[in-house]
């Protein structure tokens, strides 16, 4: 039995079933405007199960409003610290804090690509871009690994310089607090970056989140060069200059990794689990199978095939379809639809013949 059922509203969303017509919800207000909310609520109080796409494109906007509020914030704690320090190491020259107040203004500045595609991605698809623009997320997360790349490049070479021409750093005291003031205000964003990213489900948000932490950490480094430098040993402060150039690869290995990991439309296998065992609970499926998950921005899009009983008429299949959908839905976090293809579980290999030479 045919998929491919598809409906658009008015923002030109697709919504995914299993089978070969359109139909029409007649949204016929604005979900942005005072109206179209009070319409919204309204309905979910008569039908408050309904995952009408109007209201998830209502909750994507919401999402992308708070995660674009999160970088805001952040970026400006960041950069505030990061001039704080700046402006304590052209006073003190210390080359370990200068390593670390250049990664602050790198973490700082991945604020940007990623605020960027928040951006786009709350444009609407269209007949080019027919899943919209969610994924220039992934594109954000590989301009901040060039960002990282760059700034553990920059503080390596400052490092090293240091160490073949060695300076004095004074001011131990005042270097010791500055890294102290580098942890607290990397730690303050990594809560929120991490908080806020788990909740709208942003991938990259969250290893932004997980990156200032690092920061902090390598932040509290600059404490121990102070005090080494304090306890007779001038190399301490370029060495650890170094250490937080190690820091910053490694920091750069994991956010490589999970970037590429998204680009490659990778998902937890545990999530896959789920679709399956969650779409053989419906009542007339027989089996499940077949699922392929992909992300686009903050949502999951999953496809499946699902066996049912081939004396099933197209219009049960359709509701059956429809029913899988609605189940996964509610099950499956941050999945916003299914294109669930029905297939009866005995003699569907002759139809699957068609395709088999391709």
């Amino acid at each position: 039995m045919g998929t491919a059922h598809e409906h658009t509203d008015q923002h030109g969303h697709g919504h995914a079933h299993g089978h070969g017509h359109g139909h029409a919800h007649g949204h016929g207000r604005r979900p942005g405007s005072w109206a179209g909310r009070a319409w919204t609520q309204l309905r979910h109080v008569v039908t408050p199960h309904s995952h009408d796409r109007a209201d998830r494109f209502d909750s994507a906007l919401e999402t992308s409003k708070r995660g674009m509020r999160t970088l805001v914030w952040s970026f400006l704690a960041l950069f505030v610290t990061a001039i704080a320090q700046l402006v304590i190491v052209l006073f003190t020259g210390s080359v370990a804090l200068l390593g670390d107040t250049i990664h602050n203004f790198a973490d700082a500045l991945t604020a940007l690509p990623v605020g960027i595609a928040f951006a786009l991605g709350r444009r609407a698809a269209s007949r080019r871009f027919t899943y919209g623009l969610g994924r220039a997320e992934d594109l954000a997360g590989v301009v901040v690994v060039v960002i990282i790349a760059l700034s553990a490049a920059l503080a390596g070479y400052e490092a090293v310089k240091r160490l073949i021409d060695p300076q004095p750093v004074t001011g131990l005291w005042v270097v010791a607090a500055a890294g102290v003031i580098g942890f607290l205000g990397n730690e303050l964003v990594a809560r929120w970056r991490i908080t806020v990213g788990r909740q709208i489900g942003s991938a990259a948000l969250v290893a932004d989140g997980l990156h200032a932490r690092t920061d902090g950490f390598t932040s509290l480094a600059v404490v121990l060069g102070a005090a080494g430098v304090g306890l007779g040993f001038p190399l301490a402060d370029p060495i650890i200059g170094l250490v937080i150039t190690a820091a910053i690869l490694l920091v750069l290995r994991d956010a490589a990794k999970e970037v590429f990991r998204r680009l490659m439309d990778a998902v937890d296998p545990a999530t896959v689990g789920l679709v399956e065992r969650t779409a053989a609970t419906v009542d007339g499926v027989q089996r499940a199978g077949q699922v392929r998950i992909r992300w686009i921005g903050h949502a999951l899009r999953a496809e499946l095939a699902v066996g049912v009983d081939a004396t099933l008429t197209v219009a049960e299949a359709h509701r059956l379809a429809h029913e899988v959908e609605h189940r996964l839905i509610h099950e499956v976090p941050r999945l916003t639809a299914a294109v669930v293809h029905t297939e009866p579980v005995a003699g569907a290999e002759a139809a699957h013949q068609l395709l088999a030479h391709h």
